[in-house]
Protein backbone atom coordinates (compact mmCIF):
# COMPACT_ATOMS: atom_id res chain seq x y z
CA UNK A 1 0.00 0.00 0.00
CA UNK A 2 2.96 2.67 0.70
CA UNK A 3 4.42 1.55 -2.49
CA UNK A 4 2.00 2.38 -4.24
CA UNK A 5 1.07 5.62 -2.51
CA UNK A 6 4.48 6.85 -3.13
CA UNK A 7 4.32 5.95 -6.85
CA UNK A 8 1.18 8.00 -7.63
CA UNK A 9 2.85 10.72 -5.64
CA UNK A 10 5.66 10.91 -7.90
CA UNK A 11 3.75 10.01 -10.87
CA UNK A 12 1.65 13.50 -10.11
CA UNK A 13 4.96 15.53 -9.45
CA UNK A 14 5.95 14.33 -12.43
CA UNK A 15 2.70 15.31 -14.22
CA UNK A 16 2.59 19.20 -12.42
CA UNK A 17 6.51 19.24 -13.70
CA UNK A 18 5.72 18.17 -17.29
CA UNK A 19 2.97 20.31 -17.92
CA UNK A 20 4.85 23.96 -15.74
CA UNK A 21 7.43 22.83 -18.41
CA UNK A 22 5.57 22.96 -21.32
CA UNK A 23 3.55 25.84 -20.52
CA UNK A 24 5.79 28.61 -21.38
CA UNK A 25 5.36 27.13 -25.10
CA UNK A 26 2.06 26.79 -24.80
CA UNK A 27 2.07 30.33 -24.35
CA UNK A 28 4.08 31.31 -27.10
CA UNK A 29 2.10 29.75 -29.27
CA UNK A 30 -0.39 31.82 -29.24
CA UNK A 31 -1.41 34.60 -31.23
CA UNK A 32 -1.84 37.87 -29.72
CA UNK A 33 -5.24 40.03 -30.59
CA UNK A 34 -2.98 42.27 -32.97
CA UNK A 35 -2.06 39.31 -34.95
CA UNK A 36 -5.14 38.52 -35.78
CA UNK A 37 -6.74 39.07 -39.20
CA UNK A 38 -9.17 41.68 -39.00
CA UNK A 39 -11.97 42.28 -41.94
CA UNK A 40 -11.60 44.29 -44.89
CA UNK A 41 -14.20 46.82 -44.01
CA UNK A 42 -14.83 46.29 -39.33
CA UNK A 43 -18.11 46.64 -38.10
CA UNK A 44 -19.06 49.15 -35.85
CA UNK A 45 -18.41 49.39 -32.34
CA UNK A 46 -16.09 46.18 -32.73
CA UNK A 47 -18.33 43.84 -33.23
CA UNK A 48 -20.50 42.62 -35.87
CA UNK A 49 -23.92 43.68 -36.34
CA UNK A 50 -26.89 41.70 -35.04
CA UNK A 51 -30.12 40.47 -36.63
CA UNK A 52 -30.28 41.16 -40.53
CA UNK A 53 -27.56 43.44 -41.93
CA UNK A 54 -24.94 43.96 -44.54
CA UNK A 55 -21.31 43.41 -43.57
CA UNK A 56 -18.74 43.32 -46.43
CA UNK A 57 -21.35 43.20 -49.31
CA UNK A 58 -23.22 39.73 -47.81
CA UNK A 59 -26.37 40.78 -46.54
CA UNK A 60 -27.26 37.92 -43.70
CA UNK A 61 -30.58 37.57 -42.26
CA UNK A 62 -32.12 34.95 -39.31
CA UNK A 63 -35.35 33.99 -38.66
CA UNK A 64 -37.71 34.81 -41.28
CA UNK A 65 -41.29 33.03 -41.16
CA UNK A 66 -44.78 33.09 -42.72
CA UNK A 67 -45.90 35.63 -41.11
CA UNK A 68 -42.89 38.30 -41.13
CA UNK A 69 -43.94 41.68 -43.49
CA UNK A 70 -47.56 40.75 -42.90
CA UNK A 71 -50.17 42.59 -40.99
CA UNK A 72 -51.41 40.97 -37.86
CA UNK A 73 -54.79 40.40 -39.02
CA UNK A 74 -53.35 38.35 -41.73
CA UNK A 75 -51.13 36.15 -39.67
CA UNK A 76 -51.18 31.97 -40.72
CA UNK A 77 -51.58 29.84 -37.96
CA UNK A 78 -50.30 26.49 -37.13
CA UNK A 79 -53.60 24.94 -38.52
CA UNK A 80 -53.62 26.44 -41.74
CA UNK A 81 -52.48 23.94 -44.98
CA UNK A 82 -48.17 23.80 -44.79
CA UNK A 83 -47.86 24.88 -48.44
CA UNK A 84 -49.23 28.37 -47.20
CA UNK A 85 -46.32 28.51 -44.69
CA UNK A 86 -43.73 27.82 -47.47
CA UNK A 87 -45.04 30.31 -50.05
CA UNK A 88 -45.70 32.90 -47.35
CA UNK A 89 -42.42 32.68 -46.20
CA UNK A 90 -40.47 32.24 -49.54
CA UNK A 91 -42.47 35.55 -50.48
CA UNK A 92 -41.36 37.17 -47.37
CA UNK A 93 -37.60 36.47 -47.98
CA UNK A 94 -37.49 37.78 -51.91
CA UNK A 95 -39.03 40.92 -50.18
CA UNK A 96 -36.12 41.01 -47.47
CA UNK A 97 -33.56 39.88 -49.87
CA UNK A 98 -34.51 42.44 -52.70
CA UNK A 99 -35.00 45.80 -49.60
CA UNK A 100 -31.26 44.77 -48.91
CA UNK A 101 -29.83 45.04 -52.78
CA UNK A 102 -29.96 41.51 -53.91
CA UNK A 103 -32.28 38.75 -54.75
CA UNK A 104 -33.52 35.48 -54.79
CA UNK A 105 -30.34 33.90 -57.46
CA UNK A 106 -27.68 35.59 -55.27
CA UNK A 107 -28.80 34.20 -52.21
CA UNK A 108 -25.17 32.30 -51.05
CA UNK A 109 -26.70 29.33 -48.08
CA UNK A 110 -30.10 28.82 -46.45
CA UNK A 111 -30.64 27.21 -43.41
CA UNK A 112 -34.12 25.91 -43.59
CA UNK A 113 -36.35 24.68 -39.99
CA UNK A 114 -39.45 22.86 -40.22
CA UNK A 115 -42.02 21.89 -38.18
CA UNK A 116 -44.94 19.61 -37.38
CA UNK A 117 -48.21 21.69 -36.29
CA UNK A 118 -48.52 21.75 -32.12
CA UNK A 119 -52.00 22.27 -31.59
CA UNK A 120 -54.30 20.50 -29.27
CA UNK A 121 -56.76 20.19 -32.16
CA UNK A 122 -54.33 18.39 -34.24
CA UNK A 123 -52.77 15.08 -33.07
CA UNK A 124 -49.22 14.86 -33.22
CA UNK A 125 -47.74 11.82 -34.46
CA UNK A 126 -45.50 9.24 -33.12
CA UNK A 127 -42.55 6.94 -33.88
CA UNK A 128 -42.94 6.34 -38.01
CA UNK A 129 -45.91 8.69 -38.51
CA UNK A 130 -43.83 11.36 -37.60
CA UNK A 131 -41.01 11.08 -39.79
CA UNK A 132 -43.66 10.52 -42.62
CA UNK A 133 -44.95 13.50 -41.27
CA UNK A 134 -41.47 15.43 -41.58
CA UNK A 135 -40.75 13.54 -45.12
CA UNK A 136 -44.17 14.93 -46.89
CA UNK A 137 -43.37 18.66 -45.37
CA UNK A 138 -39.70 18.48 -47.17
CA UNK A 139 -41.56 17.29 -50.47
CA UNK A 140 -44.04 19.94 -50.38
CA UNK A 141 -40.85 22.68 -49.17
CA UNK A 142 -39.01 21.11 -52.29
CA UNK A 143 -42.07 21.49 -54.97
CA UNK A 144 -42.68 25.12 -54.31
CA UNK A 145 -38.86 25.96 -52.97
CA UNK A 146 -37.58 24.96 -56.43
CA UNK A 147 -39.99 27.90 -58.56
CA UNK A 148 -38.43 31.01 -56.78
CA UNK A 149 -35.01 30.17 -58.34
CA UNK A 150 -33.65 30.43 -61.94
CA UNK A 151 -32.21 27.17 -63.25
CA UNK A 152 -29.68 26.25 -61.79
CA UNK A 153 -29.34 29.33 -59.03
CA UNK A 154 -30.53 27.93 -55.94
CA UNK A 155 -28.23 27.94 -52.88
CA UNK A 156 -26.65 25.66 -50.84
CA UNK A 157 -29.33 24.42 -47.91
CA UNK A 158 -29.55 22.81 -44.67
CA UNK A 159 -32.95 21.74 -43.75
CA UNK A 160 -33.91 20.74 -40.57
CA UNK A 161 -37.05 19.14 -38.75
CA UNK A 162 -37.72 20.89 -35.93
CA UNK A 163 -39.90 20.71 -31.99
CA UNK A 164 -40.70 24.19 -32.00
CA UNK A 165 -40.29 27.63 -34.13
CA UNK A 166 -40.97 30.52 -31.97
CA UNK A 167 -44.85 32.34 -33.35
CA UNK A 168 -47.15 30.69 -35.67
CA UNK A 169 -44.98 29.71 -38.54
CA UNK A 170 -44.42 26.13 -39.46
CA UNK A 171 -41.05 27.46 -41.39
CA UNK A 172 -38.53 29.51 -40.74
CA UNK A 173 -35.50 30.49 -43.17
CA UNK A 174 -31.87 31.97 -42.49
CA UNK A 175 -28.86 32.50 -45.02
CA UNK A 176 -26.75 34.79 -46.33
CA UNK A 177 -26.71 36.88 -49.87
CA UNK A 178 -24.55 38.60 -52.36
CA UNK A 179 -25.61 42.22 -52.19
CA UNK A 180 -25.43 43.26 -56.02
CA UNK A 181 -26.74 47.32 -55.41
CA UNK A 182 -26.56 48.42 -51.72
CA UNK A 183 -29.07 50.19 -50.72
CA UNK A 184 -28.62 53.84 -50.59
CA UNK A 185 -28.77 55.27 -46.98
CA UNK A 186 -31.53 57.79 -46.20
CA UNK A 187 -30.21 60.83 -46.14
CA UNK A 188 -29.00 62.97 -43.14
CA UNK A 189 -30.35 66.15 -41.96
CA UNK A 190 -27.65 68.70 -40.96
Amino acid sequence: MEINTRRTFFSNIGAWAALLAGSPRLIAQQTTPSAAPTPAVPPPGGRPPRGNHILNGIYYFSGTGSNDGYPREDHVTVTDPFEKHVVRTMDALRKSVERAGSSMDNLIHLEVFLCLPLDDSIPTPTGSARFAAHKAQYDALNKIYGTYFSPGRAPSRACMALEWIPGESLIEIAGSALVITPPTPPPTVS
